[in-house]
């Protein structure tokens, strides 16, 4: 699996993005701001933004990184204030899970209404889970429920008390069935591939909570106004054999 960083000026500074270039051939499930629900997708980015992002036209924007990029089809985009050169990920027998993490507003699922916060902190964990079989549509919303489960699980296991930020995303990528084939009716976590995507999933967002929390104890990084040759880079992530 190819995970590309791209880059764009915007807002008086150079700003990172992560491309995941599918092609056709895949269903995906998930909150993306663009192209979220459930349908055929052929691109995934996930665009850093500057902390305090307004615009009120953020599928237009992600749009417009898509295109920039040379990506046409349907596709999905997800937006984040936390640095997506710090992405983490892990496999687990074919399942891949590619995670951003920013706890910047750490909260429970369930709490008091609160008073409207007076200062930004920015924050958001985006979770893209890949797994290379075709799977049921009931399988589907059980992987990705088996997602935020396992995502809750890691946050605890790094020490922090909440279920995720207020504006957390996850999307679901599968194979789309070929002619004849049964996909996989079940994605629970004691399932074949629910097992395996909560473990890489587990895996990712636990490192990813950690290295946050260094990030945040040493400050913020200055931010460079220029893009240079070497924002752009691909990597490779040697994702264990389909089993």
């Amino acid at each position: 699996m190819v995970i590309e960083r791209a880059c764009r000026t915007e807002d008086g500074a150079c700003r990172h993005l992560l491309l995941w270039r599918a092609g056709p051939g895949w269903r995906l499930l998930g909150s993306a701001v663009l192209g979220g629900g459930l349908g055929e997708r052929e691109w995934v980015v996930n665009a850093q933004v500057r902390p305090g992002y307004s615009r009120m036209d953020p599928q237009r924007h992600l749009a417009g990184l898509a295109a920039a990029e040379g990506l046409g089809g349907p596709g999905a985009g997800l937006m984040t204030a936390a640095p997506v050169d710090e992405f983490t990920w892990a496999g687990d027998g074919g399942a891949v899970a590619v995670v951003t993490t920013g706890i910047g507003v750490p909260t429970w699922a369930c709490a008091p209404e609160a008073a409207p916060a007076h200062r930004y902190v920015p924050g958001t964990i985006n979770i893209l889970v890949v797994v290379p079989v075709a799977v049921s549509d009931a399988g589907l919303v059980n992987l990705l429920t088996t997602v935020t489960e396992a995502k809750v699980q890691a946050l605890l296991d790094a020490g922090y008390d909440c279920s995720g930020t207020p504006s957390d995303a996850v999307c679901v990528a599968v194979r789309r069935a070929g002619s004849g084939e049964e996909p996989e009716p079940f994605g629970g976590p004691r399932s074949r591939w629910g097992a395996r995507v909560a473990r890489a999933v587990h895996t990712a967002v636990r490192e990813g909570a950690e290295r946050d929390r260094a990030r945040r104890a040493r400050g913020p990084a200055p931010d460079h106004a220029r893009s240079t040759p070497d924002c752009r880079r691909r990597f490779v992530l040697a994702v264990d054999q389909l089993s």
